[in-house]
Formats: structure tokens, sequence, C-alpha cells
């Protein structure tokens, strides 16, 4: 849950441009937006970068060009039925997992449909299981 506070913590040191350097370097190390959250609460004791910054990580790292193609939340989803797949060469008769990919990948179905309509990702993208 979101602090009912919207304002900066008086003991927060680092300032806006700070942070912002800060999401740029994690981001050129290959953080995901929700990793470089993580490690600036942990490490830089920053709650709320959008109660700092005024705008979240992911819409810093888009204005400078620095985000991925295509949405965190599907990326995972993707890795996620690969790794199931793998796993399935591997062992056929597993049929809990061929069930178990079959929803993972109604999910990737539907997110990308989802993800179309809000003109995130390009009208012709496709997830096909061979490619990915």
């Amino acid at each position: 849950a979101l602090p009912y506070k919207r304002s900066v913590p008086t003991w927060q040191k680092l300032t806006a441009d700070e942070v912002k350097d800060t999401i740029y370097k994690l981001s050129k190390k290959g953080l995901t937006p929700s990793q470089i959250g993580v490690i600036l609460r942990d490490s830089h004791g920053v709650n709320q970068i959008k109660h700092l910054t005024g705008t979240k990580i992911l819409r810093i790292l888009r204005a400078k060009g620095l985000a991925s193609k295509i949405p965190e939340d599907l990326y995972h989803l993707i890795k996620k039925a690969v790794a199931i797949r793998k796993h399935l060469e591997k062992n056929r008769q597993d049929k809990d997992s061929k069930y178990r990919l079959i929803l993972i990948e109604s999910r990737v179905h539907k997110l990308a449909r989802y993800y179309k309509t809000k003109s995130v990702l390009p009208p012709n993208w496709r997830y096909e299981s061979s490619t990915a």
C-alpha cells in the first residue's frame, strides 16, 4: 500500500536528478524497472520514486529511450513459457506441465491483445513458441 502522505520525506538526502542518473546507470546495466525500484529502495533509501521525481521509473526510461521493447510482465510470462517448454522436451509425460503451459500461453496471448489495444506493442506482433 502506498503511504497516505505523498510528499518527499524530510530525511531524504537524494535529489530528483541524482535518482534519475542512478536509474539511467542501472538501466544500462540491463536491469528491469522493478529491479531498479528494489535497488533504489534497499540500497539508496528512496521509498517512492514517483513522489521524488514526479514520474514513474518506466516513464523516466521511456523519455530517455532506455525502456525495453516489450513490457516487463509479458517478458516474464514468455520466459516462464520457454522454461516449461524446455522442461517438456526432457519430460514428455509431465501432464501437469503441459496444462500449465497452456494456461501461461493463454495469459501471454491475452496480455498481448491488451497491449496491442493500448499501442504498447505493434499490431503485427505475435507470440510464437518456436521463436520465443
